[in-house]
């Protein structure tokens, strides 16, 4: 294209630079990133709060189960089905939602802040890195904004996180979660109590949510390629769709990824285990006495039923919940390639 400027000489006018939102000017550009503020975050925070909440106090049953088979292999041998009827038989229907508050709360707590974060720092990472370089680095901000977001959203989990496992592994020990984290502190201490699990829920949750973000996102993109349409070209339940397929496979993935830590983390919320000493003293004496590949395997058949079923939960009713607000969902975009995801 050539323009006339005022003193009749003729230039090459320059092509509009395709933005990371496919926008044509800087204007432009400048106006998409001002959709994701505040308010946005507060959307997405408020979303993972729900969507993390609503499943996890669902499949409360599931988790108890799983929690037993953990605790004590010798007693729970007969697989997920098998440790339902065991539960029911020996404890009734009702302990099967042991720990419910616990869970609810602490996951919504987490949920809050692992979502809303992810939501921040890959945003903030995107625009701070520019269009190219965020498109080529989007699996290494997938990774670095699922860690930072975990781990601030463990601090707050990791004292419900230790009630709940307290009162699965132990349902006489208090009747609910609001008499039995005073009882804790009075036993055990704030730090011990409620913070002996901080270094395996970590070890656990860091590298779930990791796999998590990063395999979904990748499995996603994969579908749409596959699909060869965007997300702004889908409809809200082709996206929703996208979310639960991808949700499943980035679940599992997920599960046994973190499957170890998961077992460390119920054993060690347990009274007397590992002995006495600091908490990574008793770390190594559990991991010893349970062996690496029970650490790896015992549960890991439920917890991948589980996780993988939770985590398209958890993608589907975010996406869900953020369209009911209004909030148009971040993807990346290739911006030598702005009409494929």
């Amino acid at each position: 294209m050539i323009s006339n400027t005022s003193s009749n000489k003729y230039r090459f006018a320059q092509p509009a630079p395709l933005g990371l939102f496919n926008v044509s000017t800087a204007a432009g550009t400048k106006d998409k990133w001002a959709r994701y503020d505040l308010g946005y975050f507060v959307k997405g925070a408020l979303s993972g709060g729900i969507c993390c909440g609503v499943t996890h106090g669902a499949l409360t049953p599931v988790d108890v189960v799983k929690t037993r088979m953990q605790l004590d292999p010798v007693k729970y041998n007969s697989g997920m089905v098998g440790g339902f009827r065991q539960v029911i038989a020996n404890e009734g229907a009702g302990a099967l939602l042991t720990g419910f508050g616990p869970t609810c709360i602490g996951y919504f707590i987490q949920g809050w802040f692992k979502f809303g974060g992810v939501e921040f720092f890959k945003i903030n990472f995107a625009k701070a890195l520019g269009e190219e370089k965020s498109w080529e680095m989007r699996q290494p901000i997938y990774l670095a904004s699922a860690a930072l977001a975990e781990f601030i959203a463990d601090i707050f989990l990791c004292p419900l996180e230790a009630t709940r496992i307290k009162l699965v592994s132990n349902p006489s020990y208090a009747p609910s979660m609001v008499s039995a984290m005073p009882k804790i502190v009075k036993d055990e201490g704030f730090v011990r109590g409620f913070y002996s699990g901080f270094g395996p829920i970590l070890f656990k949750q860091i590298p779930y949510t990791m796999a998590k973000f990063a395999v979904q996102g990748a499995v996603a993109e994969k579908i749409y390629t596959g699909l060869n349409k965007t997300p702004a070209q889908m409809s809200n339940a082709g996206n929703i769709s996208v979310s639960l397929g991808s949700g499943v496979i980035a679940g599992i993935a997920a599960a046994i990824i973190s499957h170890p830590a998961d077992t460390l983390l119920s054993k060690i919320n347990k009274a007397g285990a590992g002995g006495t000493g600091s908490t990574t003293t008793r770390l190594m004496n559990i991991a010893r006495e349970t062996g690496f590949m029970k650490l790896c395997t015992t549960g890991l058949g439920a917890r991948c039923v589980m996780i993988g079923s939770l985590t398209a939960g958890q993608f589907g009713i975010f996406d869900t919940v953020m369209n009911a607000l209004g909030a148009s969902k971040f993807h990346f975009t290739d911006p030598k390639n702005p009409g494929a995801h």
